[in-house]
């Protein structure tokens, strides 16, 4: 249940309703937001005259449904998405931030296709300890020179919550990986931020615990979440994971958030992302983010899924062409 309370409400009455209900509470456009779990239905009398709207759920789906809010609209870097706005954001770079000189090199690649957002892992949370674990906070500060140089806004991954305040501070939207959703000290401290913040949903996620992980940051006090779909884990082994647009179409009706689709992950071959990009184009959903290296074959990680420059620019412009014949804004 969801209330919004009137300004009859004073310090005291607010804090008895969050102790009853054991209820989470934030304050947004001048309105105390209280949210308790959705098996409560009923407001106690004694409350009943503080409250100006009341909202009921059947899950724990609340603050991200459809029901509650119309869709969220949401700004990287001056560049809208969500809402009613059609806009479809573009965000590329390599796997892994590896070098000065392999951040210039896709920056100006990037740069020169006008796209405006930059991704790069500084924290890699491998599945072996003998493989690449990133550059850590070296890279993010070459991720920050970046965006100070070419304008870009950033997005990098947070692996867990030891290094959560630095991503923070660096990065313009914080991405929780799909093996870190679950991590609570991550889901908190971007609570408390009102920096965009990206979830991935685990490769063994339902829905319902994919949006509620938003939820946790939502009921914070942080509206600016985003949800992204990369793939689940199926009973397939010719691809990586296997791509859910069923679960795309259901969070497109349901939930008010945006919603970003990785194909680079959920295939993990470069020879189909144009192609699921195409289709993810179609769905009408708020941005892709694929993989690009300036020598994908080189790459300290993920090299089989990442495109190299001239198979990047052959999508984007093939994207371009489907978004233009269906009224969707590329930025």
């Amino acid at each position: 249940m969801i209330l919004h309370l009137n300004k009859l409400v004073n310090t005291d009455i607010l804090n008895e309703i969050k102790k009853k209900y054991d209820a989470f509470h934030f304050s947004e456009n001048e309105i105390e937001v209280v949210i308790t779990s959705s098996s409560v239905k009923e407001v106690d009398t004694k409350f009943e005259k503080f409250v100006k709207e009341k909202f009921l759920f059947d899950s724990d789906i609340q603050l991200a449904s459809l029901n509650y809010k119309q869709k969220r609209e949401i700004n990287i870097g001056g560049k809208i998405i969500g809402g009613n706005t059609n806009n479809c954001i573009i965000i590329t770079g390599p796997c892994s931030v590896e070098s000065e000189q392999q951040i210039e090199k896709v920056s100006k690649f990037i740069s020169r296709l006008n796209i405006h957002t930059l991704r790069g892992g500084c924290y890699k949370p491998r599945t072996s300890p003998y493989t690449f674990q990133g550059m850590e906070l070296d890279g993010l500060k070459l991720l920050k020179n970046a965006k100070n140089k070419y304008g870009f806004s950033i997005i990098t991954e947070v692996r867990d919550s030891t290094h959560v305040n630095d991503v923070i501070e660096h990065a313009d939207i914080i991405q929780i990986g799909a093996k870190a959703m679950y991590d609570h000290g991550i889901l908190k401290a971007c609570a408390k931020t009102k920096k965009t913040v990206m979830i991935k949903r685990g490769f063994g996620t339902t829905l319902q615990e994919f949006v509620q992980a938003a939820e946790f940051i939502l009921s914070g006090g942080n509206p600016n979440v985003i949800l992204c779909e990369r793939g689940i884990r199926t009973f397939e082994t010719k691809t990586r994971f296997t791509l859910d647009l069923c679960g795309v179409a259901y969070l497109k009706h349901h939930t008010n958030l945006p919603i970003i689709i990785d194909p680079s992950h959920a295939l993990g071959y470069a020879y189909g992302i144009e192609d699921l990009s195409k289709a993810c184009i179609a769905m009408g959903v708020d941005g892709l983010i694929i993989e690009t290296h300036p020598n994908p074959s080189v790459a300290k990680s993920d090299a089989k899924q990442q495109l190299n420059f001239e198979q990047f620019e052959k999508l984007h412009k093939s994207i371009s062409n489907i978004a233009n014949a269906i009224g969707v804004n590329i930025i």
